[in-house]
């Protein structure tokens, strides 16, 4: 009875276990089968991506360096002494509008007006000693007619006569001299215009070296540009340049009206003048400036700035091509230029024609199938 027991028990885990393994099997299988039959399903129709296509128009471009420059205005006046001196009096102050011949600046003439008051009697002096000479000759002439003197005083009264004359003439030419010398005392305006900086305060000595003022004429300004010397031989007088700001929007339009015959030897480079038309006042005397020389024009792709992305310091876009009667995403790579409005200028990559996706770039893998939109 106990062997019977056993054997029936051990019929009856046999059993258990083979059903067990059948059921194993038939769900492998039929995971199998399942599996392939989606890999099929998707390996023949994959849906298409929509996007919006753009295509990349060839416009004008214009073949550009930028440079910076320095501007400085054309009717710009630096201020300096032609006497020495002690400043007494300072009559304006910076950011003042001034007319010609506006007196700025006193320098202390009390030295330089005794000078001139010695000369003036001086010439009072001889100007008495002239009239006594004057009276002298014209009595010696009397007596010379009447036969009472000789040919020999007529000649002595009108030679002392001459010298007085020319006496008088040099001491009148040396009061001139004192009192032109007197006018350079008081700093005037030589033109109109806003004065700038003083960086002299009154008591302070000055010489014919030292800086008083600058007065600037708003108005026309020039641009400083230096090109460098590899540059030169495209440099031509009447190129077109412009003036633009940090960003890259045009400030003034000119062109080149100044091209440096030699190289400057320190920095290798072409001195290069334009004149810039300040008439609103945007731009100031001796501001650093971003000046662009226009070299030439040439056609050029452009695409959308939305349809390039950038990875790892390169830039890339895709671009919708047929292939197999569809249209299929194809990633490429990009060197471009500068922008123009909302577009790259594309200098390698792509051609004017080409089909760029400017949406839903962010779901695309290279080879993907795509749908345009609109």
């Amino acid at each position: 009875m106990l062997q019977a027991s056993v054997a029936l028990g051990d019929g009856y885990d046999l059993n258990r276990s083979l059903r067990l393994g059948c059921a194993l099997a038939a769900g492998v299988f039929l995971s199998a089968c399942s599996s392939s039959s989606v890999k099929g399903a998707s390996s023949q129709d994959v849906p298409s991506i929509p996007v919006k296509i753009a295509v990349a128009r060839s416009v004008s471009l214009s073949d550009t360096t930028d440079y910076v420059a320095m501007l400085k205005s054309r009717d710009s006046a630096i201020l300096m002494p032609q006497v020495e001196g002690q400043i007494t009096e300072i009559r304006v102050h910076s950011g003042d509008r001034v007319s010609p011949g506006a007196v700025m600046m006193q320098i202390d003439p009390t030295k330089q007006q005794a000078t001139v008051n010695s000369q003036e009697h001086n010439r009072t002096a001889q100007e008495a000693n002239l009239k006594w000479a004057q009276s002298q000759y014209e009595r010696t002439s009397g007596l010379y007619a009447a036969g009472v003197v000789s040919k020999q005083d007529l000649d002595q009264s009108k030679s002392a006569l001459d010298n007085a004359q020319a006496q008088v003439r040099a001491l009148e030419a040396q009061v001139q001299e004192q009192q032109v010398q007197l006018r350079y005392y008081r700093v005037t305006a030589p033109t109109s215009g806003i004065v700038g900086d003083i960086p002299v305060r009154v008591g302070d000595r000055v010489t014919t070296t030292t800086m008083l003022t600058t007065v600037d004429k708003p108005g026309s300004l020039e641009a400083y540009i230096y090109v460098p010397v590899e540059k030169s031989p495209q440099l031509k007088a009447d190129m077109p340049v412009q003036i633009i700001d940090g960003a890259g929007n045009v400030l003034a339009d000119s062109r080149i009206s100044f091209l440096s015959p030699q190289v400057d030897n320190t920095t290798q480079t072409v001195l290069v003048k334009a004149r810039i038309a300040n008439n609103e006042d945007k731009l100031r005397n001796l501001q650093f400036i971003r000046a662009r020389v226009i070299w030439g024009m040439r056609q050029g792709p452009v695409v959308p700035v939305l349809a390039v992305t950038r990875i790892g310091g390169q830039y890339f876009a895709f671009v919708a091509e047929e292939q197999n009667g569809k249209l299929v995403a194809h990633q490429k790579p990009l060197r471009v230029g500068e922008m123009v409005g909302n577009d790259y200028v594309v200098l390698e990559g792509i051609k004017p024609g080409d089909k760029v996706i400017v949406s839903g770039t962010q779901f695309l893998v290279d080879g993907a199938p795509v749908a345009p939109q609109g």
